[in-house]
């Protein structure tokens, strides 16, 4: 019986544990791109280096290649986590719809500007307009990322539009200008000329204003008879 007993307390008839850092472990890719997003917002992307990017996280040089083998993974990686998924949002609404596209755009506009309130998505799109003139692979990759893809469907979303007489006729291409414009100018004069409105960005006011003045233009000719 004691031999028993024995044997049962040895640790080679124990279950096998549960790595104890596994949670931990899968958090890591995320650690690393709070840890970048927060030196290039702070130091700009150019001056920081990978170095700095794993002694932020609290990791080696060499556990951050293990998940990003570059810099430019790493903005990658920024991209993909905050603006990627807003951009797969935005073209599952616009996906084979058929009709007036206004309340498709009010929805487009509105929820990019409730995901702008987000500070991990805004650092995103802030950093490319602080960094893309000296840094310009950050906004080739933005845009093969993101414009890439959101501009052609929302083109054909405008087109049909015309087509279907719901809207006036417009140039599709010009017109998507004429959406994202706004929004754009607003983060420029917020962000590089730091000239805000009364009370912060006010998103949610300027998006309200913006389509207000947007649908009053697209109104077809016919209904202001």
């Amino acid at each position: 019986m004691k031999c028993e007993s024995q044997k049962t307390s040895s640790p080679i008839a124990e279950k096998p544990r549960k790595p104890k850092f596994r949670r931990r472990a899968e958090a890591r890719p995320d650690e690393v791109l709070d840890a970048a997003l927060e030196l290039f917002t702070k130091r700009g992307f150019s001056r920081t280096t990978v170095d700095q990017v794993a002694k932020r996280a609290g990791l080696s040089k060499g556990s951050v290649y293990l998940y990003f083998p570059s810099k430019k993974a790493l903005l990658a990686g920024l991209v993909r986590r905050a603006v990627v998924p807003v951009a797969n949002m935005a073209l599952g609404v616009i996906a084979d719809y058929r009709g007036d596209p206004r309340p498709v755009i009010r929805q487009l506009v509105g929820m990019l500007a409730s995901n702008m309130n987000d500070p991990k998505v805004f650092a995103v799109p802030k950093l490319v307009i602080r960094e893309a003139v000296g840094a310009p692979e950050i906004a080739q990759m933005y845009r093969e990322e993101v414009l890439d893809r959101a501009l052609p469907a929302m083109t054909r979303l405008i087109a049909q539009g015309v087509e279907g007489g719901h809207i006036r006729k417009v140039d599709p291409e010009l017109t998507i200008r004429s959406i994202l414009g706004p929004l754009m100018m607003h983060l420029v004069m917020a962000e590089v000329f730091s000239i805000k409105p009364e009370g912060g960005l006010a998103l949610d006011r300027l998006a309200d204003n913006h389509l207000t003045i947007l649908f009053a233009g697209l109104e077809p000719e016919e209904a202001r008879l």
